[in-house]
This record gives C-alpha cells, sequence and structure tokens, in this order.
C-alpha cells in the first residue's frame, strides 16, 4: 500500500477526514501513527472529525503491554473514548482479527465517526497461530426504510403545512440522496437550506434553494426560516452550533435521519422518519404523489420569492464581492475564484475563521461534495488536510483549500507533503496580517500590544517547500493569477496564491 507520509499527525488525520467525506463514508484511509506522542498529537484532529461524524479509522501504536499499567504513560483507548465510536486494543496477536472485523463494520456502519484500533507495540512483531494470509471481508452497509406510519405521517405534515422549509445536512451527502432530495422539493414546491457539514447536498444555483444556513448566511435562509411552519431536518441531527443557524421557536419540527440517537439532540422534534435518507425520501415521494404545492395556495410564488429576496441580497453585497479595492477584498476573492473554475469538478473547502465565514454565503456549490463545509470543531489549519484527501479521493478533480494567515501558521510546512506525495491542491491564503475578528474579544491587548498582528512571506515559504507560488493584491490581476495556479495543479504541481487583503469584518450575525 502507497504510504502518505505527513509532517504531523494532526494533517493524517485531516487528509483521512477529507477522503471519507468525499468518498460517502464508502471508501477509507487508515491512519496509521506512532504510540505516545504520534497519538497524543493526532487527538485534535480526531476531535475536528468526531464533531462532524467523520467515518475514519485510527490505528495508532500502544505501549508494550508490561508498560501499559505504569504510569505516566497515556493509554490510546483511554484518551480518544470520548471523540471515537467504538475502540479496542490488541494486546494478543490471535485478537488481530476479530477486532479489525468489529472495527471494520463500525467504521462502514449506519453511527458514523472515528475509529481506533490500537496496537501493543510488542505484538505487531508478535508470531501469530496462523500465518496464512488473511482477508478481511465485510458485507457493506445495509440499509433499511422507515415505518411506514411514521413516512405517512410526515407525509401528511408536510403536504398540510403552509410555509414548509427543509434542513438538509451531510446525512444526504453520505447517503447520495441529493437527487431524491430535489425530487421532493419541486414535488411538493419545498424551500431547502443545508446545514454548514451540509453545504452542496442541494444545489445552491437550484430556485428552491436558500444557501447553507451556518454562522453567516444568505437572507434567504433568515426569511424562510421566521415564517416556517414546519420544518423537516433531512441527515441532520439539528445539534445546536454557534455554527449553524438557531430553528424558529414556533415552527414544528422533524426528522429523517438514519440512527435514532441523532432525535432530538438539540430541539424537541415532533416527527420523524429512521432510515436510510435515501429509501425514505424514496418513501414520501410516492406518498405525495397527487398532492402539489398549488394546494397551499403557492402556485410557483416559492421560486419567485426566493429569487427575489437572493436578488436583493446579492445586489446589497455587490460593493464588496465586486471591489477594486488593493490590498484586495476577501469578498472579491471569493467571488473570482467561484467565476474561474469550474465548479462542476471542483471542490473547495474554507479554513476556520473569518474566511470560512466570508465564503460560506457567496460561494454557490452546485453538485454534491463540491463544497466541504465542516465546523462543529474549528481548528485552524484543519482545511489543508482536507483539499488533500479530498483530491486522493477525487483525482480528476481540482481541489481547493481557502485559508488564513493565521491557518497557514498551524500547518503550512505540510504543503511539502502535498509536494512530496504528489498531491496537487490549489492553496489560497487570505493575507492581511492579521488574526481576523479577534479586536473585539481582547481590545487592551491589540491597542497596547498590537496582539492581533501576525507577518511572513507565505509564497517565499511556499516556494521554498516546492510549490508554485504567487502573491497578489490588485482585482485586475486576480483572475489571471488564479488561472496560472489552476494549471499548474492541473499539470500535476501543488500551487499557492497569497492574495494580500484588507480587514473586512464578517457578515453580522444576526
Amino acid at each position: 500500500m502507497r504510504p502518505i507520509i505527513t509532517r504531523t499527525e494532526r494533517v493524517a488525520v485531516n487528509i483521512a477526514d477529507g477522503f471519507a467525506r468525499m468518498t460517502g463514508g464508502e471508501r477509507f484511509l487508515p491512519c496509521v501513527m506512532q504510540y505516545g506522542p504520534g497519538a497524543e498529537a493526532a487527538h485534535a484532529a480526531v476531535s475536528q472529525a468526531f464533531g462532524d461524524r467523520s467515518p475514519i479509522l485510527l490505528i495508532p501504536g500502544e505501549h508494550a503491554r508490561s508498560a501499559q499499567v505504569h504510569a505516566p504513560t497515556v493509554g490510546a483507548v483511554e484518551a480518544y473514548r470520548s471523540i471515537t465510536t467504538w475502540s479496542a486494543t490488541v494486546n494478543e496477536p490471535d485478537q488481530g482479527p476479530g477486532i479489525f472485523r468489529r472495527a471494520l463494520q463500525a467504521v462502514l456502519g449506519v453511527r458514523r465517526g472515528p475509529v481506533l484500533v490500537a496496537v501493543a507495540n510488542d505484538v505487531l512483531y508478535a508470531p501469530a497461530e496462523d500465518d496464512r494470509p488473511w482477508e478481511m471481508t465485510h458485507p457493506g452497509p445495509r440499509r433499511s426504510q422507515a415505518d411506514p406510519a411514521d413516512v405517512g405521517e410526515t407525509s401528511s405534515i408536510l403536504t398540510a403545512a403552509s410555509s414548509p422549509v427543509i434542513v438538509a445536512g451531510q446525512g444526504v451527502l453520505y447517503g447520495d440522496a441529493t437527487a431524491d432530495l430535489v425530487a421532493l422539493a419541486e414535488a411538493l414546491e419545498i424551500p431547502v437550506a443545508t446545514t454548514l457539514n451540509g453545504k452542496s447536498a442541494f444545489p445552491e444555483d437550484h430556485p428552491l434553494s436558500l444557501g447553507a444556513a451556518a454562522r453567516t448566511r444568505p437572507a434567504t435562509v433568515d426569511r424562510f426560516l421566521e415564517r416556517a411552519d414546519v420544518i423537516l431536518g433531512v441527515g441532520t441531527s439539528f445539534s445546536r452550533s454557534l455554527y449553524i443557524t438557531p430553528m424558529p421557536s414556533g415552527a414544528r419540527l422533524g426528522q429523517i435521519v438514519s440512527d435514532p440517537r441523532d432525535l432530538a439532540t438539540g430541539y424537541d422534534v415532533g416527527f420523524a422518519c429512521v432510515g436510510d435518507v435515501k429509501l425514505v425520501l424514496r418513501q414520501l415521494l410516492a406518498r405525495v404523489q397527487g398532492h402539489s404545492a398549488a394546494a397551499r395556495g403557492t402556485d410557483g410564488d416559492v421560486p419567485r420569492r426566493v429569487a427575489s429576496i437572493r436578488r436583493e441580497f446579492e445586489e446589497s453585497w455587490s460593493p464588496r464581492l465586486t471591489s477594486d479595492a488593493s490590498p484586495l477584498s476577501p469578498y472579491r476573492v471569493v467571488w473570482e475564484l467561484m467565476h474561474t473554475v469550474d465548479r462542476r469538478h471542483t471542490v473547495v473547502t474554507h479554513d476556520a475563521g473569518h474566511p470560512r465565514d466570508q465564503m460560506v454565503p457567496f460561494y454557490e456549490s452546485i453538485v454534491p461534495h463540491g463544497y466541504l463545509g465542516w465546523g462543529k470543531s474549528t481548528q485552524l489549519g484543519t482545511g489543508l488536510g482536507l483539499a488533500m484527501g479530498a483530491r486522493l479521493a477525487r483525482p480528476e478533480w481540482l481541489s481547493v483549500n481557502v485559508m488564513g494567515d493565521a491557518a497557514f501558521g498551524m500547518v503550512g510546512m505540510d504543503l511539502e507533503t502535498a509536494v512530496r506525495c504528489h498531491i496537487p491542491i490549489l492553496t489560497v491564503v487570505l493575507n492581511n496580517g492579521l488574526m481576523g475578528g479577534y479586536t473585539e474579544y481582547m481590545p487592551d491587548a491589540v491597542s497596547r500590544y498590537d496582539a492581533h498582528k501576525l507577518g511572513g512571506d507565505y509564497r517565499g515559504v511556499a516556494a521554498a517547500l516546492g510549490t508554485y507560488a504567487e502573491r497578489v493584491e490588485r482585482p485586475d490581476e486576480l483572475r489571471a493569477a488564479l488561472q496560472r495556479c489552476i494549471a499548474c495543479v492541473e499539470s500535476g504541481r501543488p500551487a499557492l496564491l497569497e492574495a494580500i487583503t484588507h480587514e473586512e469584518p464578517a457578515m453580522a450575525i444576526p
């Protein structure tokens, strides 16, 4: 098997995370690391994957059996117990096959998330009873429909609602259910928002798309949610988070989830279907045949209202999206990127902080997995590994990571991993020389000590690590620079574009 050796364990886990997201969890990259320091260093990235329910298989080493009982050694299973869905330690050679079979069942099962198998160092080299070649077999995940009574109730509530809204989560992406979701939305003329993790689960150029209901979001999301009487979550747990739009108190909430443990985790839910998202959507489609939006009195009104609000929103932000300022507006960078790449064959991911908040409302994703949204935990630097994992999963697609200068400082050395391991991705660094958004939280430290300021020549660092690198700060140079970087990536070499930007606040949070 081809090894991909990263500079840091954190980026290795992020790569496995991005690969799992792009393949819908049907394939995965095992992530192996040293016992002790290696396992300890990976903890942050596994926390991120656990928060976003990414199915990854972790195989850390473990201290030798004789050392496991002596403090101060840290055992991987105990250290990771709260952020894995299943874990075990192989302390005897003959335990290996059975434990790995169970691990495989867990990582490909309904309950998504990190799975860990630690292997004691002295067991790695111990002789097994049976030294014949061993092949792991797995029947694959089993899909089930929902209870027909629950489907009937959900159908009745949807067709009777006056202003229903669907909120689609990443379960739609893992279930390969975008086409079925579109069919249901069109059949009943129901507008669709997505969660941050679910962004790209519903095409955002569709007349019924409201965009991502994230921390920053298009006005369409708020305008339709505030008047909704029924909200159906499809493939989402409705978990409360700073980075997800709060659900309105006056609406009746329902869910479609594959795992019953995801029911009512953040809000009280009045109705629900438990089953495979794709199969349940098809059950609902069969039930609503003969019903139409006209029965609710909409008769084409929903797409018109969506278009009107969207047009008003885009016009209000147009001065920033098309700004001629130099240094650049970060919104202009997002706008140019969206209009330069082939969005049907591109996956884009953001990093934490302002890059996320500035991208999510304005980058329009139009195909499933065309955008990797993440963020229940928001560790700077995560996007770089996700982009590499996405490229490994879809080598025929362009993979783009947009990060800030602070995020580059966390993981930038792993650009060399992309070069050495032949993983051509495009990294766009939004460099304003600041930790954006921190002034309001630490005003004294900023005014007295400039504690929010950063420095660095990121183009120079990237070039020294072997990537093609450019710097741009004039808007009339931006698109051509992006095109040169994309051409370089398509030739097989990673590229970095350092965009010199001025500080702009993210969208005000209602």
